[in-house]
């Protein structure tokens, strides 16, 4: 007689078409999300090599700034220790960030993917310019908001996502 062991679970298949969709759609934002930031700092460093500020009207405006620092220009130093210890320390997050992207629903997967396309773009820069390339200048009459990148809008915009998520909707549940 055999015997039947009903308390084992059944193994996930990582290679079925839900999953695959799954990472591809992650994927696919992160690429977007990169691509778009790439470009945009691209068209902006191109625009600067001629000394052009670009006016979009009275509240914001495209203007380069580098920023050796971390978001919105936070904790910039010309000490290149600092700078290289913070740029270790985001590559471990960005690490980190895939970590949770594979152990993630599908609904914060994608938010990871937008949040690491973000980062990315701005470790990119790091990397080879050794400073994040910023432009977007939001600002009412003289006071001006930090300099960011779409790069930062990724970041900020999952991270927020991810905690209203998390505070909001999951208590509903």
């Amino acid at each position: 007689m055999s015997e039947v062991n009903i308390d084992k679970k059944p193994k996930k298949n990582i290679f079925s078409p839900i999953i695959i969709k799954n990472y591809f759609f992650c994927f696919f934002i992160i690429v977007l999300s990169f691509t778009l930031d790439r470009i945009s700092k691209i068209k902006i460093i191109e625009n600067q090599l001629n000394d052009k500020s670009i006016y979009i009207n009275d509240f914001i405006n495209f203007d380069l700034i580098w920023n050796t620092g971390v978001g919105f220009g936070l904790l910039s130093s010309n000490s290149s220790i600092f700078y290289n210890s913070i740029t270790i320390l985001i590559g471990l997050v960005i690490i980190f960030l895939f970590y949770l992207l594979t152990k993630s629903k599908l609904g914060d997967k994608l938010l990871f993917a937008l949040i690491l396309g973000g980062a990315l773009g701005n470790f990119y820069d790091r990397i080879v310019y050794y400073a994040v390339p910023d432009f977007i200048d939001l600002h009412f009459q003289n006071f001006h908001w930090f300099t960011f990148n779409l790069a930062d809008i990724f970041i900020t915009v999952g991270i927020i996502m991810l905690l209203v998520k998390e505070l909001f909707i999951n208590e509903k549940n």
